[in-house]
């Protein structure tokens, strides 16, 4: 890391190299220690970690580093199966063992919903992913506008915003995805012509092979049901756990006294599909007219007649819904960025029975949830589950009940 220009030496001198014990990770998969009571983070030191690390960036209350080396390593430290681990910025987590990962994301959430939403909660233990390597079903590898430097296809190099680190292989992709890489690779290097403002590459798994047009319909099933969906859009990216999260959604949206089920969000109808079992009527809402295209189309695919599809307007989600509020159950599994004010208004004056909030981003969930806590619900369970292993990312669902 090279030195700012504007780099303030307070406490530390650029470079400057300390010992110090860490004690936690952070959210964003960081070890945080202190030296002196300040603040140091350190990507790649684990709890219960001495480290020697060398201070590149002073904040207003903490401070920076880089892991020089491990003086004494935690037992739960591994030996990362991928040769790119440390460069490349899309793993947090392979030196640390499996079990460690999930109790870690499971403290992780626990202390999020405490620190942004003033609720303490045990959250109930992680569920894991039953493959913790070769799971990830879609791969975007990147190039660059520069052709210098070898043209490198692959991902962001950690902590830089631009620099790509070249990737040949990926050992948390799917095999065949990994099979499939060196072509892709190859054509985009003999086309570079065709690309001179750099771009994106798609690599999903499917039931129909691996697809690289963004546009072509792919094919993917959760349990009894089959989903189709353009290979570009959103479809969650670890098959392997989809079945048991599904069922965990589907066991905290049914309750005694609920007959219909609202899949807010609902994409494509992955939710709203797998509970037409359970449920007397079904209606997903979206927003984006082509994914409720996608969903009219799963419905007819699995020859269901009790699940209905609607593009919902972001100021009237609820407006053409018919179901009694006190009978129904409310799935919502919002982008990154959780839940708008406008919707949480909509949704408690709605008024359904049971939430369950599905979340990618554990800190908006909990931002979003204390409203509806504010607003007369009440949170009854915490579930984490892990679909990204050797990572930071968390999934979380929160079921909440009208108090």
């Amino acid at each position: 890391m090279r030195k700012s220009k504007a780099f303030v030496a307070d406490p530390f001198e650029y470079h400057q190299e300390i010992e110090l014990e860490i004690e936690s990770l952070t959210n964003l998969g960081v070890g945080l220690g202190r030296y002196d009571n300040w603040v140091v983070m350190v990507p790649f030191a684990l709890p219960g970690e001495r480290v020697l690390a060398r201070v590149y960036r002073n904040y207003k209350n903490y401070s920076e580093a880089d892991l020089v080396s491990v003086l004494k390593p935690s037992p739960d430290r591994l030996e990362p199966q991928c040769k790119l681990f440390g460069e490349c910025g899309g793993c947090q987590y392979q030196h640390l063992s499996y079990e460690a990962q999930l109790e870690w994301k499971r403290k992780q959430v626990e202390e999020l919903f405490e620190r942004l939403a003033g609720i303490s909660m045990t959250a109930k233990p992680t569920i894991g992913s039953p493959k913790q390597y070769h799971y990830r079903s879609k791969l975007t590898p990147h190039f660059p506008k520069n052709k210098d430097e070898g043209f490198p296809i692959g991902f962001l190099k950690q902590g830089q915003r631009r620099a790509i680190l070249d990737v040949p292989q990926c050992p948390i992709a799917t095999d065949k995805i990994n099979e499939a890489l060196p072509a892709a690779r190859e054509a985009i290097r003999t086309n570079t012509k065709r690309y001179k403002k750099g771009g994106t590459l798609l690599l999903r798994d499917t039931l129909n092979g691996v697809q690289t047009d963004n546009n072509v319909m792919a094919s993917e099933r959760v349990g009894k049901f089959i989903y189709q969906f353009p290979a570009g859009e959103f479809f969650q990216n670890n098959p392997f756990i989809l079945p048991k999260m599904v069922e965990t959604v589907l066991e905290g949206a049914k309750v005694e006294g609920v007959d219909y089920l609202i899949d807010a969000y609902c994409g494509v109808g992955m939710f709203a599909i797998a509970a037409s079992e359970h449920f007397e009527k079904v209606l997903g809402v979206e927003v984006n007219a082509q994914a409720v295209k996608a969903a009219h189309g799963n419905a007819l695919l699995n020859n269901l007649s009790n699940v209905d599809f609607i593009v919902g307007k972001a100021e009237a989600i609820f407006d053409e819904v018919t179901f009694p509020g006190g009978q129904t159950a409310v799935i919502i599994d919002p982008p990154r960025k959780g839940c708008d004010e406008a919707f949480i208004k909509q949704l408690v004056a709605f008024g359904p029975k049971k939430i369950v909030y599905v979340s990618c981003g554990p800190d908006t969930q909990a931002r979003d949830v204390k409203l509806l806590v504010e607003a007369g619900y009440a949170l009854e369970e915490l579930q984490p589950l892990d679909l990204f292993p050797q990572t930071r990312h968390i999934e979380n669902i929160a079921i909440l009940g009208r108090s």
